[in-house]
């Protein structure tokens, strides 16, 4: 199974009258038409898909996703706006439609796909209270044997120099840690939010961030990157492996 991960794309929307407006939906485009030469299975985005959480950016947004040729999967970040999301995505079956989180899982491909919410209204910061964390391990124990692929916004664990402490409470983040790695099935986290590539040990797994696909946005770490749009492709074999690429989108 292949997935192509995006992140923190932070959409403008057709109006705004910003350079970065027409930067960042042509780096997405570009992510996109790269990603279905590929043809993955899945694309997985990773939050903070648009700027300020308006709607005229996730029309913006949508009209851009509909460019994709397999299934898009999102999670949201801080600058995504739940009601909002939901709204113009309601045709995302998966998206649950009420209650105070986006929480799901997809089952349809030989990798488990589960998606945590660590979003909370006003608060920029990763959130994993006791009711995300219990869901997490209920959603987790009643597949034990199902290799999957956990998502979220919010990286649960610090990342020099410039993420830390990127999570409300410590106590949060030690409690999310210690249910993952309790379930071996997890074979890899992988998170946005911080704009940078980044890999570590985690839970018992590997977890990766990536850059964001807004180039303006990049973090000085990754500027040998260059202006080039960039997005992340996941591998995962049949044997167990799991391969993580960033793929450089060059034409």
């Amino acid at each position: 199974m292949i997935i192509a991960q995006i992140s923190d794309t932070h959409i403008l929307s057709k109006s705004s009258g910003l350079v970065e407006g027409t930067s960042r939906s042509e780096n997405l485009r570009r992510c996109i038409a790269a990603i279905n030469r590929d043809a993955v299975d899945a694309v997985i985005h990773t939050g903070d898909t648009v700027q300020q959480g308006l709607a005229e950016e996730y029309e913006h947004l949508r009209e851009i996703l509909y460019e994709l040729s397999s299934p898009i999967f999102l999670v949201p970040g801080n600058r995504d706006h739940h009601a909002t999301l939901r709204k113009y995505f309601s045709h995302l079956s998966y998206l649950p439609q009420t209650g105070d989180f986006l929480h799901y899982t997809i089952e349809d491909f030989p990798l488990r796909l589960v998606a945590l919410d660590s979003v909370e209204d006003g608060e920029r910061k990763g959130v994993y209270c006791q009711r995300r964390v219990d869901w997490l391990n209920k959603t987790l124990s009643a597949q034990p044997d199902r290799p999957t692929l956990l998502f979220i916004h919010h990286p649960p664990f610090n990342i020099e120099p410039h993420y830390l402490g990127g999570y409300r409470r410590q106590r949060e983040a030690e409690d999310l840690t210690m249910v993952a790695s309790r379930h071996l099935q997890v074979k890899r986290l992988i998170c946005g939010h911080v704009h940078c590539l980044h890999h570590e040990m985690w839970a018992g797994t590997v977890a990766t961030t990536m850059p964001s696909v807004a180039v303006d946005l990049r973090k000085s770490m990754d500027q040998e990157i260059g202006d080039a749009p960039l997005y992340v492709l996941h591998k995962f074999s049949e044997d167990g492996n799991f391969v993580t690429q960033p793929k450089l989108v060059t034409d």
